[in-house]
């Protein structure tokens, strides 16, 4: 997999002092951890707002367990100041990966290039898989009515064995909005998500996981399953992401594209925030390695950070699992 780690040294002086206020940094005075009591406010300037991409305003809001307070309201074009978007499918079987984006597939992650196309008929054992033509060139979408019929749960035959590609141009003018908690509330009890979701997981929150700093959602699970089953392939892009004409650009997997702000400490770096308002970060630290004490939702708690998620590995489809904290209605 291609990958490219933009990283922003942070200074975290302003997080560490907010734990020295007692002459015991390691217990408040009925002698709980202070990890477990400190809360860290979403900081709008880590968001990538120079370019007009994203726009940040304070709004009142109403959090889901009924605290009524005040939100960032994000809003964002679709796209990402910090990265290109694309490619997603390789124009021939003899392309390289250059030429294409990435598929997720059982936790690990492939390359889109010409040999992953050429052999897909082995790799998902089924004879019907034939994408490309007697001289290699790869049946891709090429207009936005073919993105939008391609996409949709119900796509006709005719786009059988098509390679989808939805172009930044068909959602040049679109935004979305996002609400975030500026002190995020956590739970006690988690909740999950709506919309795709790990069997067993689809719940009544939110459907979207977080948002990156160039202000693209870290969405849903794709379904990749009704992608595959219409013998279709949606790739993703290096950065984890492709195009819907409703959601605009959207993240899949966290990969090192986009935006990382490294930590003084060797943590893994913060790669956005929560929808809840907890900071997100990424899957493994410095060293290569996962934290060993992640809840369910994949949180977990240290002095310097407070609560937080790790994001899951890149094939995996996924982000979190869940939100432990209270998320804007």
């Amino acid at each position: 997999m291609k990958t490219i780690s933009i990283f922003l040294l942070s200074s975290l002086t302003f997080i560490i002092s907010c734990n020295n206020s007692s002459d015991d940094s390691s217990l408040t005075d009925d002698d709980t951890p202070i990890a477990d009591t400190t809360v860290i406010p979403v900081d709008e300037t880590l968001f990538l707002t120079s370019n007009g991409s994203v726009t940040i305003t304070t709004v009142p809001c109403t959090l889901s367990e009924g605290t009524s307070t005040d939100c960032y309201q994000i809003v964002a074009t679709s796209v990402p100041a910090d990265h290109e978007m694309g490619p997603w499918c390789p124009e021939n079987i003899s392309d390289d990966a250059s030429a294409g984006g990435i598929w997720l597939e059982n936790g690990e992650v492939y390359d889109v290039d010409g040999a992953f196309i050429e052999n897909m008929a082995t790799f998902y054992n089924d004879t019907k898989w034939q994408m490309y033509d007697a001289n290699g060139a790869i049946f891709t979408t090429e207009t936005e009515d073919d993105c939008a019929n391609a996409a949709n749960p119900n796509v006709g035959a005719e786009y059988e064995n098509f390679c989808v590609e939805c172009l930044p141009s068909y959602v040049a003018d679109l935004t979305q909005t996002y609400l975030i908690p500026i002190t995020p509330v956590k739970q006690s009890t988690a909740t999950d998500f709506g919309g795709f979701g790990p069997p067993g997981m689809a719940g009544n929150g939110p459907s979207q996981r977080g948002i990156a700093f160039n202000g693209v959602v870290f969405d849903a699970p794709a379904p990749t399953d009704a992608i595959l089953g219409a013998y279709t392939l949606a790739p993703f892009d290096d950065a984890g992401g492709h195009i819907n004409l409703n959601a605009g650009y959207h993240y899949h997997a966290a990969t090192g594209v986009s935006t990382q702000i490294a930590q003084a400490d060797s943590h893994a770096a913060m790669i956005g925030y929560a929808i809840d308002g907890f900071g997100l970060f990424a899957q493994l630290d410095d060293n290569g390695d996962e934290p060993n004490d992640l809840d369910s939702c994949r949180g977990h708690t240290d002095d310097i950070r407070g609560y937080h998620y790790h994001a899951a590995a890149p094939g995996s489809n996924s982000f979190i699992n869940c939100i432990n904290g209270a998320y804007a209605n």
